[in-house]
Protein backbone atom coordinates (compact mmCIF):
# COMPACT_ATOMS: atom_id res chain seq x y z
CA UNK A 1 0.00 0.00 0.00
CA UNK A 2 2.79 2.36 0.96
CA UNK A 3 4.70 1.49 -2.18
CA UNK A 4 1.60 2.15 -4.28
CA UNK A 5 1.05 5.55 -2.68
CA UNK A 6 4.71 6.40 -3.21
CA UNK A 7 4.46 5.51 -6.88
CA UNK A 8 1.37 7.73 -7.27
CA UNK A 9 3.08 10.65 -5.52
CA UNK A 10 6.21 10.27 -7.60
CA UNK A 11 4.10 10.11 -10.73
CA UNK A 12 2.30 13.34 -9.83
CA UNK A 13 5.50 15.10 -8.79
CA UNK A 14 7.30 13.90 -11.89
CA UNK A 15 4.58 15.22 -14.18
CA UNK A 16 4.78 18.63 -12.51
CA UNK A 17 8.55 18.65 -12.83
CA UNK A 18 8.35 17.67 -16.49
CA UNK A 19 5.92 20.45 -17.43
CA UNK A 20 7.28 22.84 -20.03
CA UNK A 21 7.04 26.55 -19.42
CA UNK A 22 7.07 28.41 -22.72
CA UNK A 23 8.03 32.08 -22.83
CA UNK A 24 6.94 32.67 -26.43
CA UNK A 25 5.74 31.06 -29.62
CA UNK A 26 5.72 32.42 -33.19
CA UNK A 27 3.00 31.51 -35.68
CA UNK A 28 2.62 32.23 -39.38
CA UNK A 29 -0.52 33.77 -40.85
CA UNK A 30 -2.15 30.35 -41.26
CA UNK A 31 -1.71 29.53 -37.58
CA UNK A 32 1.20 27.15 -38.01
CA UNK A 33 4.08 27.27 -35.53
CA UNK A 34 7.20 28.73 -37.08
CA UNK A 35 10.73 28.31 -35.73
CA UNK A 36 12.97 31.33 -35.39
CA UNK A 37 15.46 30.20 -38.04
CA UNK A 38 12.68 29.98 -40.63
CA UNK A 39 11.23 33.25 -39.34
CA UNK A 40 14.55 35.03 -39.91
CA UNK A 41 14.89 33.54 -43.38
CA UNK A 42 11.43 34.77 -44.39
CA UNK A 43 11.78 38.19 -42.75
CA UNK A 44 14.95 38.83 -44.75
CA UNK A 45 12.84 38.95 -47.93
CA UNK A 46 10.83 42.00 -46.84
CA UNK A 47 11.48 45.69 -47.44
CA UNK A 48 9.87 46.80 -44.18
CA UNK A 49 9.19 44.87 -40.98
CA UNK A 50 6.94 46.22 -38.24
CA UNK A 51 7.77 44.57 -34.93
CA UNK A 52 4.77 45.27 -32.72
CA UNK A 53 5.36 45.26 -29.00
CA UNK A 54 3.71 45.52 -25.63
CA UNK A 55 5.84 48.30 -24.18
CA UNK A 56 6.16 46.69 -20.75
CA UNK A 57 7.03 43.14 -21.79
CA UNK A 58 10.69 42.13 -21.45
CA UNK A 59 10.30 38.95 -23.54
CA UNK A 60 9.18 41.00 -26.54
CA UNK A 61 12.08 43.44 -26.13
CA UNK A 62 14.56 40.57 -25.87
CA UNK A 63 13.15 39.01 -29.03
CA UNK A 64 13.39 42.34 -30.86
CA UNK A 65 17.09 42.43 -30.11
CA UNK A 66 17.77 38.77 -30.96
CA UNK A 67 15.83 38.90 -34.24
CA UNK A 68 17.55 42.16 -35.19
CA UNK A 69 20.94 40.58 -34.53
CA UNK A 70 19.99 37.53 -36.60
CA UNK A 71 18.67 39.62 -39.48
CA UNK A 72 21.89 41.63 -39.47
CA UNK A 73 23.82 38.40 -40.00
CA UNK A 74 21.36 37.01 -42.54
CA UNK A 75 21.41 40.18 -44.65
CA UNK A 76 25.14 40.90 -44.26
CA UNK A 77 24.45 44.11 -42.38
CA UNK A 78 21.93 45.46 -44.89
CA UNK A 79 19.35 46.64 -42.38
CA UNK A 80 18.07 50.00 -41.10
CA UNK A 81 16.48 50.46 -37.70
CA UNK A 82 13.79 52.89 -36.62
CA UNK A 83 11.43 53.32 -33.71
CA UNK A 84 8.31 55.01 -32.43
CA UNK A 85 10.17 55.75 -29.21
CA UNK A 86 12.29 58.49 -30.79
CA UNK A 87 10.84 61.75 -32.14
CA UNK A 88 11.96 63.39 -35.36
CA UNK A 89 13.36 66.54 -33.81
CA UNK A 90 15.71 64.40 -31.67
CA UNK A 91 17.35 62.79 -34.73
CA UNK A 92 20.48 65.02 -34.60
CA UNK A 93 21.29 64.00 -31.03
CA UNK A 94 20.55 60.34 -31.73
CA UNK A 95 22.84 60.43 -34.77
CA UNK A 96 25.57 62.12 -32.74
CA UNK A 97 25.37 59.29 -30.21
CA UNK A 98 25.49 56.64 -32.93
CA UNK A 99 28.59 58.34 -34.37
CA UNK A 100 30.32 58.58 -31.00
CA UNK A 101 30.10 62.39 -30.85
CA UNK A 102 28.20 62.37 -27.52
CA UNK A 103 28.02 59.78 -24.76
CA UNK A 104 25.04 58.05 -23.15
CA UNK A 105 24.71 60.70 -20.46
CA UNK A 106 24.60 63.51 -23.03
CA UNK A 107 21.97 61.61 -24.99
CA UNK A 108 19.88 61.18 -21.86
CA UNK A 109 20.08 64.90 -21.13
CA UNK A 110 19.25 66.05 -24.66
CA UNK A 111 16.60 63.60 -25.90
CA UNK A 112 13.09 62.83 -24.65
CA UNK A 113 13.77 59.19 -23.77
CA UNK A 114 11.07 56.83 -22.59
CA UNK A 115 11.29 55.73 -18.95
CA UNK A 116 12.16 52.17 -19.97
CA UNK A 117 14.81 53.26 -22.48
CA UNK A 118 17.79 51.88 -20.55
CA UNK A 119 16.42 48.35 -20.21
CA UNK A 120 14.35 48.01 -23.38
CA UNK A 121 15.63 50.27 -26.18
CA UNK A 122 19.23 51.11 -25.36
CA UNK A 123 20.36 47.57 -26.34
CA UNK A 124 18.92 48.15 -29.84
CA UNK A 125 20.46 51.61 -30.14
CA UNK A 126 23.83 50.33 -28.95
CA UNK A 127 23.66 47.47 -31.43
CA UNK A 128 23.13 50.03 -34.20
CA UNK A 129 26.03 52.08 -32.84
CA UNK A 130 28.39 49.10 -32.67
CA UNK A 131 27.48 47.94 -36.18
CA UNK A 132 27.42 51.48 -37.64
CA UNK A 133 23.77 51.21 -38.67
CA UNK A 134 21.30 54.01 -39.22
CA UNK A 135 18.69 54.33 -36.48
CA UNK A 136 15.81 56.59 -37.47
CA UNK A 137 13.75 58.67 -35.05
CA UNK A 138 10.41 58.24 -36.81
CA UNK A 139 7.73 59.69 -34.55
CA UNK A 140 6.08 63.10 -34.40
CA UNK A 141 7.20 65.28 -31.46
CA UNK A 142 4.63 64.53 -28.78
CA UNK A 143 3.74 68.19 -28.29
CA UNK A 144 2.20 68.33 -31.77
CA UNK A 145 0.20 65.13 -31.26
CA UNK A 146 -1.04 66.59 -27.98
CA UNK A 147 -1.93 69.84 -29.73
CA UNK A 148 -3.93 67.90 -32.31
CA UNK A 149 -5.85 66.04 -29.60
CA UNK A 150 -6.78 69.32 -27.94
CA UNK A 151 -7.23 71.71 -30.86
CA UNK A 152 -7.73 69.55 -33.93
CA UNK A 153 -5.69 68.70 -37.00
CA UNK A 154 -6.18 72.13 -38.57
CA UNK A 155 -4.23 73.76 -35.74
CA UNK A 156 -1.02 72.30 -37.19
CA UNK A 157 -1.36 74.64 -40.18
CA UNK A 158 -0.32 77.55 -37.96
CA UNK A 159 3.08 76.04 -37.15
CA UNK A 160 6.31 77.36 -38.63
CA UNK A 161 7.86 75.56 -41.60
CA UNK A 162 10.58 74.19 -39.32
CA UNK A 163 8.03 72.75 -36.93
CA UNK A 164 6.06 71.27 -39.83
CA UNK A 165 9.21 69.48 -41.00
CA UNK A 166 8.88 67.20 -37.97
CA UNK A 167 5.38 66.15 -39.03
CA UNK A 168 4.08 64.21 -42.04
CA UNK A 169 3.19 66.46 -44.95
CA UNK A 170 -0.06 68.28 -44.31
CA UNK A 171 -2.94 67.77 -44.76
CA UNK A 172 -2.92 64.31 -43.15
CA UNK A 173 -5.76 62.08 -44.28
CA UNK A 174 -7.82 60.83 -41.35
CA UNK A 175 -10.46 58.20 -42.00
CA UNK A 176 -12.30 55.54 -40.05
CA UNK A 177 -11.47 53.19 -42.93
CA UNK A 178 -8.07 52.79 -41.27
CA UNK A 179 -8.00 49.52 -39.27
CA UNK A 180 -7.92 50.22 -35.56
CA UNK A 181 -9.44 53.70 -35.70
CA UNK A 182 -13.07 52.53 -35.39
CA UNK A 183 -11.93 50.62 -32.29
CA UNK A 184 -10.54 53.86 -30.86
CA UNK A 185 -13.86 55.57 -31.57
CA UNK A 186 -15.71 52.80 -29.75
CA UNK A 187 -13.37 53.12 -26.77
CA UNK A 188 -14.33 56.77 -26.44
CA UNK A 189 -17.94 55.71 -25.85
CA UNK A 190 -21.27 56.70 -27.35
CA UNK A 191 -21.54 59.83 -25.22
CA UNK A 192 -18.25 61.42 -26.29
CA UNK A 193 -18.53 64.53 -28.43
CA UNK A 194 -17.90 64.00 -32.14
CA UNK A 195 -15.21 66.68 -32.37
CA UNK A 196 -13.39 65.34 -29.33
CA UNK A 197 -13.44 61.82 -30.75
CA UNK A 198 -12.07 62.88 -34.13
CA UNK A 199 -9.37 65.04 -32.53
CA UNK A 200 -8.25 62.03 -30.50
CA UNK A 201 -8.19 59.82 -33.60
CA UNK A 202 -6.45 62.58 -35.58
CA UNK A 203 -3.71 62.73 -32.95
CA UNK A 204 -3.13 59.01 -33.47
CA UNK A 205 -3.12 59.58 -37.22
CA UNK A 206 -0.41 62.26 -36.95
CA UNK A 207 1.81 59.69 -35.26
CA UNK A 208 1.07 56.91 -37.75
CA UNK A 209 1.40 59.14 -40.82
CA UNK A 210 4.63 60.71 -39.56
CA UNK A 211 6.21 57.34 -38.80
CA UNK A 212 5.12 56.09 -42.23
CA UNK A 213 6.68 59.10 -43.95
CA UNK A 214 9.89 58.71 -41.92
CA UNK A 215 10.22 55.11 -43.04
CA UNK A 216 9.54 55.97 -46.68
CA UNK A 217 12.18 58.71 -46.59
CA UNK A 218 14.83 56.37 -45.24
CA UNK A 219 14.30 53.00 -46.92
CA UNK A 220 17.03 51.99 -49.35
CA UNK A 221 17.02 49.36 -52.13
CA UNK A 222 18.28 45.99 -50.93
CA UNK A 223 17.98 46.91 -47.26
CA UNK A 224 15.34 45.84 -44.76
CA UNK A 225 13.91 48.55 -42.52
CA UNK A 226 13.00 47.16 -39.08
CA UNK A 227 10.58 49.38 -37.20
CA UNK A 228 9.79 48.94 -33.50
CA UNK A 229 6.40 50.24 -32.46
CA UNK A 230 3.54 49.60 -30.10
CA UNK A 231 1.39 46.74 -31.34
CA UNK A 232 -1.54 49.10 -31.91
CA UNK A 233 0.38 51.08 -34.55
CA UNK A 234 0.53 48.15 -36.97
CA UNK A 235 -1.91 45.45 -35.90
CA UNK A 236 -4.49 44.29 -38.43
CA UNK A 237 -2.49 46.20 -41.10
CA UNK A 238 -3.64 49.53 -39.74
CA UNK A 239 -1.74 52.54 -38.50
CA UNK A 240 1.72 52.98 -39.99
CA UNK A 241 1.27 50.07 -42.40
CA UNK A 242 -1.94 51.60 -43.79
CA UNK A 243 -0.33 55.01 -44.39
CA UNK A 244 2.67 53.51 -46.17
CA UNK A 245 0.37 51.39 -48.34
CA UNK A 246 -1.45 54.53 -49.51
CA UNK A 247 1.79 56.01 -50.82
CA UNK A 248 3.75 52.96 -51.94
CA UNK A 249 1.59 49.86 -52.43
CA UNK A 250 4.46 47.95 -54.04
CA UNK A 251 6.63 47.75 -50.94
CA UNK A 252 6.86 44.27 -49.46
CA UNK A 253 5.96 44.69 -45.80
CA UNK A 254 5.54 42.26 -42.92
CA UNK A 255 3.87 42.79 -39.57
CA UNK A 256 4.84 40.93 -36.42
CA UNK A 257 1.81 41.21 -34.14
CA UNK A 258 1.88 40.26 -30.47
CA UNK A 259 -0.85 38.53 -28.47
CA UNK A 260 -1.16 37.29 -24.91
CA UNK A 261 -2.43 33.81 -24.06
CA UNK A 262 -3.51 32.03 -20.87
CA UNK A 263 -2.79 28.62 -22.38
CA UNK A 264 0.45 26.96 -21.15
CA UNK A 265 1.21 25.80 -24.70
CA UNK A 266 0.72 29.41 -25.93
CA UNK A 267 -1.78 28.50 -28.59
CA UNK A 268 -3.28 31.31 -30.63
CA UNK A 269 -6.07 33.15 -28.79
CA UNK A 270 -9.66 32.19 -29.58
CA UNK A 271 -10.92 35.77 -29.19
CA UNK A 272 -9.85 39.00 -30.89
CA UNK A 273 -7.19 37.23 -32.95
CA UNK A 274 -6.60 38.75 -36.37
CA UNK A 275 -3.26 37.38 -37.61
CA UNK A 276 -0.68 39.17 -39.73
CA UNK A 277 2.33 37.63 -41.54
CA UNK A 278 3.91 36.63 -38.23
CA UNK A 279 2.31 36.43 -34.81
CA UNK A 280 4.03 36.30 -31.46
CA UNK A 281 2.12 34.74 -28.58
CA UNK A 282 3.40 35.34 -25.03
CA UNK A 283 2.13 34.35 -21.57
CA UNK A 284 -0.52 36.72 -20.23
CA UNK A 285 0.86 36.28 -16.69
CA UNK A 286 4.37 37.40 -17.65
CA UNK A 287 5.59 39.96 -15.12
CA UNK A 288 5.17 43.49 -16.44
CA UNK A 289 8.18 45.80 -16.25
CA UNK A 290 6.10 48.87 -15.44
Amino acid sequence: MKNGLLIILLSIFGSVQAQNFKAYQFYDKKGKEIKTDKLIKELAEYDVIFFGELHNNSIVHWLQLKITESLYEKKNGQIILGAEMFERDNQPQLTQYLNGKIDAENLKDSVRLWNNYTTDYKPLVDFAKNKKLNFIATNIPRRYASQTAKEGLESLNTLSEKDKSYIAELPIKVTLDTPGYPEMKAMMGDHAEGTKVMNFISAQATKDATMAESILRNIRPGKTFIHYNGNYHSKEYGGIYWYIKQRNPDLKMAVISVFESDAPELSTPKKDYIPTEFNLVIPSDMTKTF
